[in-house]
């Protein structure tokens, strides 16, 4: 059984393989100069305190890259239950070879068990070393990311460390199960990249926020949580504030929540809404006419006003890297049971 698995299986993964080798190669090359670039940079920008135009600067400078990396990233757990785990079934059902393969001295189970062990330990080890080999040549640039692509940030998480793995595992699982309820590959992979998209999307909006107790803070304002003040006349002249979805102090945290308290803890704006601070700007600090644009968030710093925001630190990146690695392997579990239950009860 493990021979012939390997006859029929040997092209794709050939095919992958040598694409993770290209891949490889080419981080390997490029990486150490990425991240010598980074830390030159660090070291002349610390020293005139500008650091913040340096992140801009850098990650702007290979934000194609990181995002095409990400993406590839994202794409190998589902390409592997696409295309690997939903024909697995069903491409003996439509050429009918299950009636032979299925009635030799090899037992259905054991068919699908080296089936099952060889190509899906094959789609996690890839997925894991692409994940891997991206986390490690992306560190620089997710030390410079904006608030949108930090490290916890939705989009980035689930293409770092050894998350790809758990998805490959449970995309290919889910392929094979969806194979044997559909019984043709067309509807099969359709159904599976559907099923798989909409796990994947539920997981970081319902269920990754409150796989630890988020932490609720309150901070003062500056530029690191502060996107931008004004003055609106319109709204009799209050000063704007416009919040970022940035923890002081915690580059890369995940911000679930934002917004502007005043002085007595009542919220004025929530999320990227503008909020009006009532702080004088005919004259003091916020006037027009006031030369120092800092004094003016002193000021409002002052009068009692705070970002209050309820986040995911940077430091359970690991953590949930192996508690949501765990769900999907639980996940994967399942599947397989169902999958063992149903080729030897309900399929012929």
């Amino acid at each position: 059984m493990i021979w012939l698995t390997w006859r029929q299986f040997r092209g794709s993964a050939a095919m992958m393989a040598a694409l993770l080798v290209i891949l490889a190669v080419v981080l390997a090359l490029t990486g150490p100069g990425l991240a010598s670039d980074y830390s030159a940079g660090i070291a002349a920008c610390t020293q005139d305190n500008t650091c913040d135009r340096f992140y801009d600067w850098f990650l702007g400078g290979h934000d194609t890259s990181f995002m095409a990396l990400t993406l590839v990233v994202l794409l190998l757990p589902a390409l592997a239950g696409l295309f690997w785990g939903a024909p697995l079934i069903t491409r003996e059902l439509e050429a009918g070879t299950h009636l032979m393969v299925w009635n030799q001295s090899i037992t259905r189970g054991r068919w699908l068990a080296v089936k099952l062990g060889l190509m899906g330990l094959t789609a996690v080890a890839f997925a894991g070393l692409c994940g891997l080999m991206v986390t490690w040549w992306s560190d620089p640039l997710d030390k410079s990311a904006a608030e949108g692509l930090a490290l916890m940030a939705p989009l980035v998480f689930g293409a770092r460390g050894i998350a790809p793995m758990g998805y490959a595992a449970f995309a290919f699982v889910l392929g094979v199960a969806v194979g044997m309820l559909v019984r043709r590959t067309l509807p099969a992979m359709a159904l599976t990249l559907a099923v798989f998209a909409a796990i994947q999307l539920a997981m970081p909006l319902l269920v990754r926020p409150h796989l630890m107790p988020p932490i609720t803070s309150t901070f003062e304002l500056g530029k690191t949580n502060v996107d931008g003040i004004g003055i609106n006349r319109d709204r009799g002249g209050y000063v704007e504030i416009r919040l970022k979805s940035a923890v002081p102090g915690d580059t890369g945290a995940w911000v679930l929540s934002t917004a502007l308290i005043d002085a007595s803890g009542r919220t004025i704006a929530s999320g990227d809404d503008e909020a009006a601070a009532q702080v004088s700007t005919t004259s003091g600090p916020c006037a027009p006419s006031a030369s120092a644009g800092d004094s003016c968030m002193v000021e409002i710093n002052r009068l009692g006003y705070r970002q209050k925001v309820t986040y995911q630190p940077l430091e359970r990146f690991w953590p949930f890297q192996w508690i949501e690695t765990g769900i999907y392997a639980l996940l994967t579990l399942g599947l397989t049971w169902s999958s063992f239950w149903w080729l030897r009860r309900r399929l012929s």
